[in-house]
Formats: structure tokens, sequence, C-alpha cells
């Protein structure tokens, strides 16, 4: 189990190992990342080419992701994009980027010059979407969920609006990509509030709500349906999309309908880490993967998300991450060390949505439904009243883990790659 540099040997005999869950092998194309993008962009699902979708003295605006998600390298696909623009008769003048930024903050013209290339940003304007300025943000209409969707009026005011990003499992809304440009994307700080408050079930003192997780783009997450809608009213004309692998790889690229061509970017994912498990187990060791996956405990929510799908209830997960930079977000450690009880951690939440408020208490209320153990260089105080209990190497929390269950360890599943496999049961 890879821990930061290092790693730890698991010390189990074979009959106590009910299953180990490694990504699958899928053939890919080989060519280089320029020419997936090309291909793609002369292939569109359901879709015709943008060149043919554009027509000159159009404007464009091209949405992008901002440098949280700089492992999609859209200074790779960004320049082929606008080639295919310009080809078409569009000019520089006509073309706006704008990074989608959601809740985060602005960016520098260093930052931006990273996601685009110099030289696109030397031609091209490119401005940052900001949640908190209204005089950028129109409504477009309210949700069937009650979401009043207000959306960056840069984009609203140009004829073609071109989505693009890169698809993983998200926790919240099943898959990234395709609509989270729109929505969180380019939308009003209400409007994400609103969205992402939608991963409770109603009333207070009723937690999560368990259909939003990762894989589930059914409209039974209404968090993911929720962002559907929103996208619906910006009615975006192309999307490209991109999948990598552990190394940050560009390995697919889907372009087309935001919708169909999104849809296939996530069966890609699906097919490499929707990993077959046949059964749930009372002890699962999820490793997050190492450096630098796991920098610090706010990533480890994805490890935790696909640990829970293969731990029977009230058993025991042991979650492998250093974290030598801490929580890694102020909100994730408030909501796992500033409060006494479940209830107040979830009022809180409520009153002040924010996807790292979110992870610290996914992670405080799986400690209430499993013994949940965590072999990190965090310290034990540091998390406060939260059922997690602190170890230093992995050999303390099997002993811990004996412990829970009188003494002999249940038979285990084991997660080495824990923050990008996703167990799928049979």
């Amino acid at each position: 189990m890879h821990y930061g540099k290092t790693s730890f040997p698991v010390t189990l005999a074979p009959e106590e190992i009910a299953a180990e869950l490694e990504p699958n092998a899928v053939e890919l194309a080989q060519k280089t990342v320029p020419e997936l993008v090309r291909d793609a962009l002369a292939h569109p699902i359901d879709s015709k080419p943008l060149k043919e979708l554009v027509k000159p003295g159009e404007s464009v605006c091209i949405i992008i992701s901002d440098v949280t998600r700089r492992w999609q390298s859209p200074e790779i696909y960004i320049p082929i994009v606008v080639e295919e623009l310009e080809s078409a008769g569009i000019r520089d003048e006509d073309i706006l980027i704008l990074s989608a930024t959601g809740t985060h903050r602005r960016q520098t013209p260093e930052e931006h010059m990273g996601l685009v290339t110099e030289a696109v940003y030397r031609r091209i304007r490119v401005e940052d979407h900001v949640c908190t300025d209204e005089d950028n943000l129109q409504m477009v209409g309210t949700t069937s969920y009650g979401t009043p969707v207000l959306l960056d009026k840069r984009a609203l005011a140009c004829d073609h609006i071109v989505l693009t990003g890169g698809v993983v499992y998200h926790f919240m809304a099943g898959f990234g990509g395709g609509r989270k440009s729109i929505l969180p994307g380019i939308a009003g700080r209400e409007t994400i509030m609103k969205n992402h408050n939608l991963a409770l079930n109603p009333g207070l003192g009723n937690g999560s709500n368990p259909e939003v997780r990762s894989a589930n783009m059914t409209d039974s997450n209404p968090v993911h349906a929720d962002m559907m809608e929103a996208c619906a009213m910006a009615k975006p004309s192309f999307l490209i999309n991109v999948v990598v692998d552990d190394n940050q790889k560009i390995i697919g690229v889907f372009a087309g309908n935001w919708i169909t061509a999104h849809r296939a970017a996530c069966d890609l994912v699906d097919r490499m880490y929707g990993v077959p498990a046949k059964e749930q187990t009372e002890l699962v060791i999820a490793s997050a993967g190492g450096y630098p996956k796991d920098l610090n405990f706010y990533q480890t929510i994805k490890t935790l998300s696909n640990a829970l799908v293969v731990a029977k209830e009230g058993g025991t997960i042991i979650l492998v991450t250093k974290s030598d930079e801490g929580f890694g977000n102020d909100d994730t450690q408030r909501q796992i060390a500033g409060y006494e009880t479940m209830l107040e951690r979830e009022k809180d939440l409520r009153e002040n949505f924010s996807i790292g408020a979110f992870i610290g208490y996914l992670f405080a209320e799986a400690g209430e439904k499993y013994n949940m153990i965590a072999v990190t260089d965090i310290p034990q105080a540091d998390f406060g009243t939260a059922k997690i209990h602190v170890v230093s190497t992995l050999d303390e929390a099997l002993e811990l883990a004996r412990q829970y269950h009188g003494g002999k360890l249940p038979r285990a599943t084991l997660m080495p790659h824990g923050a990008n496999t996703l167990p799928k049961m049979q």
C-alpha cells in the first residue's frame, strides 16, 4: 500500500484476502495527444464538426477549467480548438476564453498562459468567471429542483458556447466534465450553493443523500440532474472532453454533442476504473495511491468514497494517506474537528455549504457508521471529536482492526489504487 513516497507491505495470509481491486486493462488508440484531439474534432459524436457549426462573424465562448484542473492539459487542446474555429472564419476578436472557476479564486496572467499557452493568450481574450460578480450574472431560469440559474452573461452573449474539460469519477456529480463547465463552472454563488445542498437529504438531521455518489449520473442523483437542467438552459453548441491515465497523460478525447460525447468519455473512465467486486467485506484497506494522490486529507475523499461501496456497514475501513500537507482545506478541517456532534456539523454545512466542508462532513459521517482508521501523518488531536482513529503504520491499523473484530481479522478487500478504482458490485 503506497504511502507518500514509501509503502507498507500488507501482512495478511491469502485466505484473509477476499479481493484485490486493480484498474482494468483497456485497449486504446496508439496516437499522439494532438492526433487524438484532431481525430475527435473530425469525427464528433451526434454533432456536425465544430467548424461546420459556426459561421464567420459569429462569436464563440470557449469555457475552460481553472488552474485546479491542470491535469486536463488544456494547453494541448485549446490551441487546436482555436485553430478549428479560425479555419471556419472566426476572428480572434470574436472568441472569448472563459475560465470556469466556480467558487474558486481569480487567476494570474501567468496561470492563464499556462492553461491556454502564451501564443493563444497574446491573441485571444481570456477572462475568469467570478461567482459573486452580480454585474456579470444573468438569470436564465429555475430548475425543477428550485435552483435559480444565474450564469455568466459574457458566455450567454456569445452565439456559441463550447464546453471543454476532463472526465473523472466525481463523488457528488457522478462524473466530472460535461455539464459541470456550466454549473458550478460559470454559475453564480447562489446557484452553486443551492445545487450543492442537494447532496444532503431534506430536513436537518437527515444527513447525506446516498444517491449522490461516484458514477451515478441518473435522475436519482439530484446534484447531477440539477446540473443537467442548468446546462441545457445555456444551450452549449459543442463539447470536447478528455480522459487521462494515472500519469495524467491524455488517453482519450471525445467531441460533439454536450450530452452524448460527455457520456462516451464517462464510459471510458468506467471501463478503466469500474472494477467488479463480488462481495462487501467487513474490512477494507484502501490506499489513495501514494504521492501525489495523498498529499492531503481533502484529496482522500475519493478513496473513502470508493471504499464505502465495498465495505459492510459497521465494518472497518483503513485509509492509507500520508497527507504531508495536513487536511489541505480549512473547511474540511473545521467540519471534522470543529464540532462536537454530527447535528452541529450538518447545521453548519447547510448554512455554509462548500465542497471542502461537505468532504469533512462525509469523513465524520463515515466515522459514525464504520470503524474508521487513518494511517496518516496528521496527529490524532487534529481530528477533534470525529470518530477517526489515527495510527502511524499499516500493521498498527491491522492490530486495531483485530481488536474491533474480537481478536481475529475478517476477510479484507484491498484497494491499492483506492483514489481511482470504483468497486462495481456484481
